[in-house]
């Protein structure tokens, strides 16, 4: 049987946060009920723990757990913290989600200082399962219709939308679950098959010597994409 809890990389995210050396502040965009964060309290105790969510009763509930939470649209609005504020942020299984992901990069990019580390979880659309749904004419399950899920992502088309910024570096990959395997296999083929797993786990680092100005919000126009993206000022 599946189990669909390895979808979130908790365990890849876990080892990701070995490499990372301090994190004074961490910030989760999309937080939910606060399970990544829970992981940078366990490895960086000392954490100010920053988050992201759009229910008002989970963000009540990662305020009670003492964490800073704010309610607000991550494809409309700032992010309420200073320019290079961040050591880490944790986007996972929410770009999927997202329309305006050139907003979100930007303010992303802007909290995140140099040196600072980026956590990326996505369902991989180029996974095992996919190219067989495909094979047979089928709807990948990343972009179904039917799910809530606007955007399908490959890790070599996360790298390249990254690239965008110009500040970014990848420092490390895993995979996160192996449809339709049971656990004891999916775990092992996760790991020795990353580009096959059901999600892509990425850590990427701004890198200290690279400042970020508005290369997100600037591609749309420059590239004359044929669509409305949202890159501020009014709504």
């Amino acid at each position: 049987m599946i189990d669909r809890s390895l979808n979130y990389g908790r365990n890849q995210i876990g080892k990701f946060l070995q490499r990372i050396p301090e994190v004074r502040h961490a910030l989760d965009l999309g937080a939910g009920r606060g399970d990544d964060l829970a992981l940078v309290r366990a490895a960086f105790p000392e954490a100010n723990c920053h988050a992201v969510e759009c229910q008002q009763e989970a963000a009540l509930a990662l305020a009670r757990s003492g964490i800073d939470a704010a309610v607000l649209d991550i494809e409309r609005e700032r992010l309420p913290w200073a320019d290079n504020s961040m050591d880490l942020v944790i986007i996972n299984q929410v770009l999927e989600h997202v329309k305006d992901h050139f907003w979100l990069l930007h303010e992303t990019s802007r909290v995140l200082g140099p040196g600072g580390y980026l956590v990326i979880g996505v369902p991989n659309l180029a996974s095992l399962h996919n190219r067989i749904l495909l094979f047979f004419g089928r709807q990948p399950t990343p972009i179904a219709n039917t799910s809530a899920h606007i955007r399908g992502w490959t890790t070599g088309d996360l790298g390249r939308f990254l690239a965008i910024g110009g500040c970014y570096k990848k420092v490390g990959r895993r995979g996160a679950n192996f449809y339709p395997f049971p656990a004891l296999l999916a775990r092992p083929l996760a790991w020795l098959f990353p580009g096959l797993a059901w999600g892509s786990m990425t850590l990427w680092q701004k890198r200290p010597d690279a400042e970020y100005g508005d290369a997100f919000v600037r591609f749309p126009a420059e590239h004359r994409l044929e669509t409305n993206f949202y890159t501020g000022g009014e709504v």
